[in-house]
């Protein structure tokens, strides 16, 4: 399993994502479901991808060699396509293209065609904007009514994002909440692991500002977790009782 988020916020994007696949109880493994296409000065693109691990890696290979441009023949990449638009219809084109390779023969094999694409980032002279692509191809668009996304298992982190997160927050407030909404989802689910991959980028830098790795041994995440925690406890006690409930 996964769990991913991605904010596009009024300054910059903040994306978030563990590094745990497993297929099965005995047979767990650490992969960077996190991806960077960035030429500074030009282009910051960030991608993650939850499901299929076979099927994530395929669709990233394709788009590493070059999807072809349906009007002009020519191979395209995130490196060289105009818009984050057109970035996120070549990622859904690379997501049908290997289902049509693939799809037929893995439903005969009783698997499941599953995949789950976040794309953000900023072209120069363009938006900076955040897609959710999902396993048909198809897309929609974080705004600020919305402005966050989540891949995989998202139930256990999404209440904290709801309760808090708002399209003007500061990046580092937006930050906290990611990595809260990530532990309450390492706590209660053992298929969502450390360690984390952590990408914050601030509106128009055309370059990555923070990627950081987050292990177990991570002094900041620690503290969090901690503080959280006790935090939680201690409004918990602080709540006035209910005058119906007699001790």
């Amino acid at each position: 399993m996964t769990y991913c988020i991605g904010l596009r916020l009024k300054d910059g994007l903040v994306m978030l994502s563990d590094t745990r696949t497993n297929a099965g109880l005995d047979n767990i493994a650490t992969f960077s479901k996190m991806y960077v296409f960035e030429q500074p000065g030009d282009r910051m693109i960030s991608l993650m991808t939850s499901g299929n691990l076979g099927v994530s890696q395929a669709v990233l290979s394709l788009l590493n060699d070059g999807v072809e441009d349906p009007a002009t023949g020519d191979l395209q990449t995130l490196y060289s396509v105009p818009s984050m638009f057109r970035a996120a219809q070549l990622v859904s084109e690379a997501v049908r293209r290997v289902f049509a390779m693939h799809g037929e023969l893995m439903q005969a094999q009783g698997v499941t065609y599953d995949i789950g694409v976040m794309l953000g980032g900023q072209i120069r002279d363009r938006a900076m904007r955040l897609y959710q692509i999902y396993s048909a191809g198809n897309f929609i668009e974080a705004t600020e009514d919305t402005p966050f996304f989540q891949l995989g298992e998202h139930k256990y982190g999404k209440p904290i994002l709801d309760r808090a997160v708002t399209y003007d927050i500061p990046l580092i407030e937006a930050v906290k909440l990611a990595l809260i909404s990530m532990d309450s989802t390492l706590r209660s689910n053992l298929s969502v692991g450390l360690p984390l991959d952590l990408l914050v980028y601030r509106r128009d830098a055309l370059r990555s500002g923070i990627r950081r790795r987050i292990t177990e041994d991570d002094a900041y995440f620690r503290h969090l977790r901690e503080f959280w925690s006790g935090a939680l406890r201690e409004a918990c006690q602080r709540l006035p009782s209910p005058d119906w409930v007699r001790e």
